[in-house]
């Protein structure tokens, strides 16, 4: 093991602090260094946990922080759950999420497979491909929402090239029925490449002897792929969905910028809804049950589906 690093901290400190490390083990010096930084994290993400939790069981107003203050149990998780509006965003949540999880795994492998295949210009495509990415949300936000308009947006111009509608009638963030897909389509296009790269990764790691020795049994590319490169790679697939998931599910700004939740709540996910709920109409307390109901929902579903993944590795 190197300990110059360790020798360089300890001949800078005083003798007195220096005899004291001496005398400690690695991990208890590791610990050392390590332990301010993991209680200083702790206290910026417990304690604000801890007083969301009391918050939920009281009336509270961000607004009016000098009222009485007055602790009324469960009613606000009550109140919640019992609430059709609230339910509704929670729909609005679940298709986002279904359809763009499903989507971009779907495309993701399908460039990953394209991309694991050498060919010429490899590198360069996989450049262009990953470049969404890399872009801020308020840019691909602005970017979107522009193609969107109907006057002078592509997206419509090619929605009435396929279906015949005038584009002029009509634009996608604004209809009804088309608005939950307008934001689909950009995530989808903005978050598909990560999915690729996890993708690319499970591909590459499967080893090349799998593969020769399955053709030595004569076996065809289509039972190597069902029997090899889909059992091998699954694990990378469920990384990939359980992050986009749990990124999907507090998704805001993208949102915000194209559709501000409209028309109506077609497109209120439950991120927006905990915000209009917390800083419009200024329901403090409301809004923290609100957010341990959605902490809780997005902790116990991420757990349930981790074990799920620890079983299909451990295969």
């Amino acid at each position: 093991m190197n300990i110059a690093p360790i020798d360089r901290v300890v001949t800078a400190t005083p003798k007195r602090l220096r005899r004291g490390i001496r005398g400690m083990s690695d991990r208890a010096i590791s610990w050392l260094f390590v332990g301010p930084t993991i209680l200083l994290l702790l206290a910026i993400n417990i304690f604000p946990l801890i007083w969301t939790i009391r918050l939920s069981f009281t009336n509270y107003r961000a607004n009016r922080p000098n009222a009485d203050v007055k602790f009324i149990g469960l009613r606000n998780y009550e109140r919640i759950l019992t609430d059709s509006d609230i339910w509704q965003t929670m729909q609005a949540t679940a298709h986002f999420l279904c359809w763009t999880i499903i989507m971009q795994v779907l495309i993701g492998f399908a460039l990953a497979w394209l991309i694991n295949r050498k060919f010429k210009g490899n590198g360069l495509w996989t450049t262009i491909i990953v470049l969404p990415m890399m872009l801020s949300p308020a840019v691909v936000g602005n970017f979107w929402t522009f193609l969107y308009q109907p006057q002078i947006g592509l997206f419509n111009y090619i929605i009435e090239f396929l279906t015949g509608i005038d584009s002029n009638s009509f634009t996608m963030i604004g209809e009804v029925n088309l608005a939950p897909w307008a934001i689909v389509i950009v995530d989808t296009w903005m978050w598909t490449p990560f999915v690729m790269l996890i993708c690319l990764a499970g591909l590459r790691s499967i080893p090349d002897y799998i593969y020769e020795a399955a053709e030595c049994d004569r076996a065809s590319k289509w039972r190597q792929f069902w029997t090899i490169t889909i059992p091998m790679v699954l694990p990378f697939l469920m990384l990939a969905v359980l992050f986009r998931g749990i990124e999907n599910f507090k998704m805001f700004d993208l949102v915000v910028l194209l559709t501000g939740g409209g028309p109506g709540s077609t497109t209120e996910l439950t991120s927006i809804n905990l915000k209009r709920e917390a800083f419009e109409k200024w329901r403090t307390g409301y809004a923290s049950a609100y957010a341990v109901i959605l902490f809780v929902t997005i902790f116990g579903l991420a757990s349930i589906y981790v074990k799920a993944l620890n079983r299909v590795k451990d295969r």
